[in-house]
């Protein structure tokens, strides 16, 4: 018998509550299908399995809160299913797709998702969506249905508790490195030529392939800090810090980045920023992440010193790009430059690493064509 449990989705999570089940006692399901959406305190999230089988019992209910760890199913092995079982499941094409965030509202208004068409991504039911459906048929709000203030309370109450432990148990160390930006800038802007509007590429793509691309070479910053012992990662999976429009952030994974073409890391970055603020993320999206990016360069700022998420043990930072004086060769003139940080977990590695890290970023810049 396999427990299917209430997954760890960051360090700030100790317990979700289960918004809904997918599947039902009977249904055959596969590693990697949806089969649940929890409610964080950061956002409503559409839970994967990792195990094939059949499920045998749900185990827990729709509004139970269930702590990290806790069983929410049982289910049997996939020897242990019967054929006749295998074929009760639904197919997956079947079921309407719904944000999880655009359930949970729905529900609060009492609006049926099914009847709505979707306009997000992936012809997914949105907020805005459930919200116009709610405006043409009005109906009464659930008083128990929690304000957004409180549910914005309790993100910042997540982060501050996440932040709290990274400043209380991880031995930062900071560095920074202001990298020239001319080729890589003269480089985008002729690859980008050759590309419609939609398809371009953004610089903040070509800086997450090079992030990951140097990690190659520096395993002791891509991993986890565990039962006191510093656990490195065969991936390299990016978590991109998100801003959303409700106030604070997540940070989910694009997975395998260093391996990823340059266009198809564009598209999973676009398509992750959407599904963040439409609250439509994975599970694995959000426990995924071996190191984080946060890119702040929009803000205006000159640079980043980002906080560790963990049990990460490293997050990169970059800040504007802008022109900066710059000598070279003897001369000084205007240089496009971009200050790039690294706040380093010292357990697990030392400032000379993270040092090379650095150069090794700056290096991969100074030759973007390889980054394709």
């Amino acid at each position: 018998m396999i427990e299917f449990k209430m997954p760890s989705l960051g360090a700030d999570m100790d317990e979700g509550k289960l918004i809904e089940w997918k599947v039902k006692a009977g249904d055959a399901v596969k590693r990697g299908d949806l089969v649940a959406v929890v409610e964080t305190p950061k956002a409503a999230v559409d839970v994967e399995i990792w195990q094939s089988g059949v499920v045998e019992a749900l185990v827990a209910k729709p509004g139970d809160t269930i702590a990290v760890g806790g069983v929410l199913a049982r289910l049997r092995g996939a020897e242990e299913a019967p054929a006749a079982k295998a074929a009760a499941a639904p197919p997956a094409a079947t079921r309407h797709p719904v944000s999880p965030a655009a359930r949970q509202h729905a529900r609060e208004l009492g609006v049926d998702v099914e009847q709505l068409a979707g306009t997000g991504p992936h012809g997914s039911v949105t907020l805005q969506d459930v919200q116009k459906a709610a405006k043409r048929a009005p109906a009464p709000a659930p008083a128990a249905a929690p304000p957004a203030a409180d549910k914005l309370l309790a993100m910042r109450k997540a982060i501050a508790a996440a932040m709290s432990r990274s400043k209380r148990e991880i031995p930062h160390y900071y560095l920074s490195q202001t990298i020239p930006m001319r080729r890589a800038q003269a480089w985008l802007t002729a690859y980008n030529e050759e590309r419609p509007v939609a398809g371009r590429v953004l610089m903040g793509a070509l800086q997450l392939k090079a992030v990951a691309r140097a990690l190659k070479d520096f395993a002791d910053l891509n991993g986890f800090w565990k039962d006191n012992a510093y656990q490195p990662s065969s991936a390299i999976h990016l978590g991109v810090a998100i801003s959303l429009r409700q106030g604070g952030l997540v940070a989910p994974a694009i997975h395998d980045v260093a391996e990823l073409p340059l266009d198809e890391l564009m598209k999973a970055l676009a398509d992750l920023v959407r599904r963040a603020r439409a609250g439509s993320l994975r599970s694995s999206e959000m426990s995924d992440p071996t190191i984080t990016v946060t890119n702040l360069g929009d803000q205006g700022v000159d640079a980043a010193f980002p906080v560790i998420y963990p049990p990460q043990v490293a997050i990169v930072g970059f800040g504007r790009l802008a022109e900066r004086p710059w000598a070279e060769d003897g001369m000084i003139g205007a240089e496009p430059t971009v200050v790039a940080s690294l706040a380093g977990d010292h357990r697990a590695s030392d400032g000379h690493r993270g040092a090379r890290f650095l150069a090794a970023l700056a290096a991969l810049l100074q030759e973007p064509e390889k980054l394709t």
